[in-house]
């Protein structure tokens, strides 16, 4: 087997190919190039709590009013160099999380959702973005993972413990199938990262045991990655990318940026200093 379609092939010699081996998979998900999509910036959305203490205490004042806090995050997909990237924000050049915030605590699930992605990523209305295809739309996937809540503490779990029988949150990780194209616009205060499957994978010290799982939890999918002229030039499974072309990860859109559509170039690229990592066990939400 092959990444490279036929439609890409240029060797003189063609693999062998073996019989079908997709049996009982989900459908297989179509991705666009990082370089389809705009990306803009609007005005900063400051964090509600000042702490970690802070955000755990209006958690239980939560849980005393409502019950368990419902909390929804988005894994968005593209890809560069026909490698999957998961589009993430960077919040005070700190900690990372995917789109998406905690539910009302009444209103329908997935409408509420959308809200929330909106109101995190969509441009400000009555802007030119604004009017751009598909910008207030989302495609809602599969729920891909559930993390549990036991207590009031940040640590949060892919099971509910045996001795609880009260969770206090439980948060969705939910698949976003991206359009062929779209505007996004980030809080100034905040950066949007493309983050590739591979740094992600077992990064549990920079990224944290939620995220560096995205790899695994995508593993049962297949990818068909679809270049400018919205041809399929690499599909699953097969080889890694060559040497010349590692992708690494991409600052889309921060503060001191303008409207802007997005070109990959080298000018782009930020190196992850090895130095500079960060624990999320200790400050998951």
């Amino acid at each position: 087997m092959t990444t490279v379609t036929k439609l890409a092939q240029k060797s003189a010699h063609p693999p062998i190919i073996p019989p079908d081996f997709n049996a009982n998979q989900p459908k297989t998900i179509r991705l666009y190039p990082l370089s389809n999509y705009t990306f803009g910036t609007k005005e900063q959305q400051p964090e509600e709590d000042p702490s970690v203490a802070a955000r755990l205490k209006r958690l239980e004042e939560h849980y005393g009013q409502h019950g368990m806090r419902r909390t929804c995050e988005g894994i968005l997909i593209c890809h560069e160099h026909n490698h999957p990237h998961v589009l993430m924000l960077q919040i005070a050049n700190a900690f990372f999380k995917l789109p998406g915030d905690y539910l009302p605590a009444v209103g329908d699930e997935i409408e509420s959702f959308k809200e929330k992605l909106n109101e995190r990523l969509a441009p400000t209305p009555d802007t030119a973005l604004a009017k751009e295809e598909h910008a207030n739309e989302w495609e809602i996937g599969d729920t891909v993972a559930q993390w549990w809540r036991p207590n009031f503490e940040t640590f949060m779990y892919p099971f509910v413990p045996a001795h609880v029988s009260r969770p206090k949150e439980c948060k969705k990780l939910y698949l976003i199938q991206l359009p062929k194209t779209k505007v996004l616009s980030v809080p100034k205060n905040m950066k949007l990262l493309a983050v590739p499957l591979f740094e992600l994978y077992d990064n549990t010290q920079r990224y944290g045991p939620q995220l560096s799982a995205i790899p695994h939890l995508l593993s049962r999918y297949n990818f068909e990655f679809v270049d400018e002229n919205d041809n399929v030039v690499s599909v699953t499974p097969g080889a890694g990318v060559g040497a010349e072309s590692v992708p690494f990860t991409k600052v889309l859109a921060e503060d001191q940026m303008d409207d802007v559509k997005f070109k990959a170039d080298d000018n782009a690229v930020v190196k992850p200093e090895p130095n500079n990592t960060i624990n999320m066990e200790n400050d998951a939400t």
